[in-house]
């Protein structure tokens, strides 16, 4: 399976503490966080996968790390969020189907292989955890039929937290990068899922992998946490 791929890299990260952009951390095995991501995929996808990542911040640092790449460049990072980066590699990867995630995950590699099977259904999807649902976290709820109704930090008695990991198919593709165009610069990319769930009629899929880790690593003792798996 040839899948577009895209990793949101542009951010500073600076909570974590670090010089160096958050994905380039260096990781308890010695791979970097970024690395432990392009195994994931190809593992999954076979090495044939495309992988488009967003750059901003010392942006040259991840290039090299990563030359077989291919990049797009936000060069408003330090002023947008993660919606304006996504638009800008949905609009770099044509007309299919993208799977995305932030350049901050550390996550089980059997999370991929469970995405497949929507995948090949071209179905759009978020991955989710319904263990634990942290007031800071990106939050979900869901409709009668069991798809994606809410979507966001601030959504109230949410089931389950939404991991960073997701797929917009080829179908509702459109649709939802003229609603990350309409967001605000400082909007998350859920926004955008939000809008085109409410007004184009998207029907997005919750993925649960609540018995896998996916680990988002903002803080030092995210990083401790994510350790413990690798």
């Amino acid at each position: 399976m040839t899948l577009q791929t895209v990793i949101l890299a542009a951010g500073m990260g600076s909570r974590l503490g670090r010089s160096l952009p958050k994905p380039l951390t260096e990781l308890s095995d010695g791979r970097t966080i970024m690395r432990q991501q392009h195994d994931n995929i190809f593992a999954a996808f076979g090495d044939d996968a495309k992988i488009t990542t967003v750059v901003g911040y010392r942006a040259e640092t991840i290039v090299e790390a990563f030359p077989a790449a291919d990049y797009v460049y936000n060069e408003r990072y330090d002023q947008t969020n993660t919606s304006k980066s996504l638009l800008r590699a949905l609009a770099a990867t044509g007309k299919a189907g993208v799977l995305w995630m932030n350049g901050d995950v550390v996550f089980d590699p059997r999370i991929l292989g469970r995405a497949i099977a929507l995948i090949e259904r071209d179905q759009s999807f978020v991955t989710v955890n319904t263990a634990k649902v942290s007031d800071e976290e990106v939050k979900y709820t869901v409709d009668a039929a069991g798809h994606i109704d809410e979507l966001s930090k601030t959504v109230s008695n949410g089931i389950g937290e939404a991991v960073g990991i997701n797929y917009v198919s080829a179908r509702d593709k459109k649709a939802f990068m003229r609603q990350l165009a309409r967001v605000g610069d400082q909007d998350y990319f859920e926004r955008g899922l939000e809008l085109a769930i409410r007004e184009d009629g998207l029907r997005l899929a919750p993925m649960d992998i609540s018995d896998l880790y996916a680990v988002e690593v903002d803080f030092a003792e995210d990083l401790e946490r994510a350790n413990l798996y690798v």
